[in-house]
């Protein structure tokens, strides 16, 4: 089976092709170019050097989200547009899990961090050895992110780009219990994004119809929006 992954959820790109647990070829990428431009290229540039055309693939994975609405945007429209034209099955995976899924390592708890700005967090935490969720992905405050994972009292493993911009208080509240990944595991990887995909259901190509990103909170725009509709009504 022959797997397509996209990841455009946060800064870093990447793209990969999986042939029966082959990884056949993969983008990773985490420079100055928006998604806008740099994705459809770099989907086009795997399946050339897989050696294939578009309609031998059999099934998409798409990071669903959460991180940065454009990024995330750009990447689900993108796979929904293919999946439909090749009418190919669609799955959507958490960007925090596939980022996890980088630093599989035995008995830590891994937390995936993707920075929400003004000290908020996106973040996930879960098992190394099954990747089963400890604490689901969320929004939240720096400060209660930590909150959390003090009280699940054992070592976590840090992993993402954005670590950088908290490691000083993270390691301040959670001491010697906080570990952070190599700088090599922090970029996502597609070809970790399908090999979740593939221990989940294939969805029916009707299906791609109804596929909608998992931003887990809403656009500012909107929280805005919503503040002016409650003053009004005051």
């Amino acid at each position: 089976m022959i797997w397509l992954g996209i990841e455009t959820a946060n800064a870093p790109l990447s793209v990969a092709i999986v042939q029966d647990n082959k990884v056949i070829a993969e983008v990773v990428q985490n420079i100055k170019l928006t998604h806008s431009v740099g994705a459809m290229p770099a989907i086009e540039e795997v399946i050339k050097k897989a050696g294939l055309t578009p309609a031998q693939i059999d099934a998409i994975a798409v990071s669903e989200g959460p991180g940065s609405y454009t990024g995330v945007r750009i990447g689900v429209t993108l796979a929904k547009t293919l999946a439909w034209s090749l009418q190919k099955p669609l799955v959507g995976v958490s960007s925090l899990k596939s980022l996890a899924a980088n630093v599989r390592i035995a008995n830590y708890a891994i937390c995936s961090l993707i920075d929400a700005r003004r000290q908020n967090v996106y973040a996930g935490v879960y098992e190394a050895d099954t990747m089963e969720p400890i604490v689901e992905d969320h929004h939240d405050h720096i400060d209660g992110l930590l909150q959390k994972l003090q009280q699940l009292e054992r070592p976590i493993l840090f992993v993402g780009t954005d670590v950088d911009l908290y490691i000083e208080k993270i390691q301040q509240v959670l001491g010697s219990t906080a570990i952070r990944a190599p700088f090599t595991m922090n970029l996502p990887r597609a070809s970790e994004l399908i090999a979740l995909a593939q221990q989940m259901p294939l969805p029916t190509i009707e299906a791609v119809h109804a596929f909608v990103p998992q931003y887990r909170r809403i656009a500012e725009a909107e929280a805005n929006w919503i503040k002016e509709q409650k003053k009004e009504q005051h």
